[in-house]
C-alpha cells in the first residue's frame, strides 16, 4: 500500500482552509501540521477567514485531532512529520519560507503568486533547481477542467488559427478579507495586479507562448498606496492576433467574482463564463463539454492532486507548469506594472 504523504500547511487563511479541506478529502494526504499567527485558527475556529469567491462553510470550527499546530512556519518547515509544505502565507513571506522549506529537505507546494517580485522568483527557482525535492506554485487556472480543457484543445489544432482571445477575472473589493488586511498594501500583495490578474497573464503564457511586449492600463480606487486595483492588458505576440485580459478587485462587495474567457478561432469559438462552457463551431455545431472530475471539482483540487501523486511516484512535477515558466509570468507582470506605470508599450525581459 502506498503510504499516504504528510502534508503540513503554513497559513489558515482562505487559501490555507481552502487546502485544508481538499487534503482532509484526499486519500493521497495526511495533514500531520499547521502553522498559523492566530492562536483562535491553531483550534480550529476560522470564523473570521473570508474568501471572494465563496468557499466551505467556516461557521463549523475545524477538527484538528492529532495534527500538530505551530505558531512559527518555520517550526513546522523543521518538523520531521512533514513530507510536503503548503505554503498559503501572505506574498512577501513566499520567499522566506519557501527557500527554508527547500533547504529543509522538503517538498514545497507555494500558493500564488511565486513571489513579490523577480528577484524573490529567482531566488525561489535558484533553490528548487538545487533541491532534490520538488516544487510547484498554485496556478490553479492552469489546472481548472475548462481552460486545461480549452488549451489542449487549441494546441491539438481543431479549433485552427487563433485570430483573439480575452480573458477576465473581476472580484469584489477585498478590503478586510485578511490578516492586517494585506492585500490592500500594495507592497505586501503586489495589489490586484500581482494576486488576482496574474492567473489570467498565466493563462496568456499558457495557452500561447510567452508574449514580446505588453500595453497595460491600471488605476487605483482601494488600496491604500496607489497600486493597481484594476488593470487591462494588450499582450502582443507580432503574428497579428489579439490578446487581452482584464483583471481587479474594486468593484463593490456585493457584485459577483467573475472569471471568464472567450477565444475565438479559424473553426470555432470557446466560451467560459457564469452561464457555462460551450464551444461554438463556425458550421453551426454547438458542443458543450463536461470537463470536471467529480472528484477532482476545481483546479485547486487537480493541483493538489497532482503534486501528491507526484511525491508518492518519486516523479518530478512538470505536466502543468515548469519552473522557468513559473519566472515567465512574474516576468509578464513585472513588464505589465511597467507599461501601465509609463503609460507605453514594455518590451518583456526573459
Amino acid at each position: 500500500m502506498t503510504r499516504k504523504v504528510r502534508v503540513g500547511i503554513i497559513g489558515l487563511g482562505f487559501m490555507g482552509t481552502t487546502h485544508y479541506g481538499i487534503h482532509k478529502s484526499n486519500p493521497k494526504a495526511e495533514i500531520t501540521a499547521i502553522a498559523d499567527v492566530d492562536a483562535a485558527k491553531r483550534k480550529g475556529d476560522i470564523r473570521k477567514v473570508i474568501g471572494n469567491i465563496g468557499g466551505g462553510d467556516n461557521s463549523k470550527p475545524m477538527d484538528l485531532t492529532g495534527i500538530k499546530t505551530y505558531a512559527d512556519g518555520m517550526d513546522l518547515i523543521n518538523d520531521p512529520n512533514v513530507d510536503v509544505v503548503d505554503i498559503c502565507v501572505p506574498t512577501f513571506l513566499h520567499c522566506q519560507y519557501a527557500v527554508a522549506a527547500l533547504k529543509a529537505g522538503k517538498h514545497v507546494f507555494c500558493e500564488k503568486p511565486l513571489a513579490r517580485n523577480v528577484k524573490e522568483a529567482e531566488a525561489i527557482i535558484a533553490e528548487a533547481k538545487k533541491s532534490d525535492k520538488f516544487f510547484t506554485v498554485g496556478m490553479c487556472i492552469r489546472y481548472w477542467p475548462e481552460y486545461s480543457y480549452t488549451r489542449e484543445l487549441y494546441k491539438s489544432g481543431k479549433l485552427g488559427k487563433l485570430r483573439s482571445a480575452t480573458f477576465t477575472r473581476l472580484s469584489p473589493n477585498i478590503a478586510g478579507n485578511a490578516w492586517k488586511n494585506w492585500f490592500m498594501d500594495g507592497k505586501l500583495s503586489g495589489g490586484a495586479l500581482l494576486d488576482l490578474h496574474l492567473h489570467d497573464a498565466d493563462a496568456v503564457r499558457f495557452f500561447f507562448g510567452r508574449p514580446q511586449s505588453v500595453t497595460s492600463f491600471g488605476m487605483n480606487s482601494r488600496s491604500s498606496d496607489g497600486t493597481m486595483d484594476h488593470v487591462i492588458t494588450n499582450y502582443e505576440f507580432g503574428n497579428g492576433t489579439l490578446v487581452a485580459a482584464e483583471g481587479g478587485w474594486a468593484a463593490a462587495k456585493g457584485v459577483p467574482f467573475e472569471m471568464s474567457f472567450q477565444i475565438i478561432c479559424e473553426k470555432a469559438t470557446v466560451v467560459f463564463n457564469s452561464s457555462g462552457f460551450k464551444i461554438y463551431y463556425e458550421n453551426g455545431k454547438v458542443e458543450e463539454p463536461k470537463p470536471a472530475n467529480p472528484a477532482l471539482p476545481t483546479g485547486w483540487h487537480e493541483e493538489l492532486d497532482y503534486f501528491l501523486g507526484c511525491v508518492q511516484k518519486n516523479k518530478r512535477p512538470d505536466k502543468f507548469i515548469t519552473l522557468d515558466e513559473m519566472l515567465d509570468s512574474m516576468k509578464i507582470i513585472t513588464a505589465e506594472q511597467q507599461s501601465a506605470d509609463k503609460r507605453k508599450t514594455v518590451k518583456i525581459k526573459y
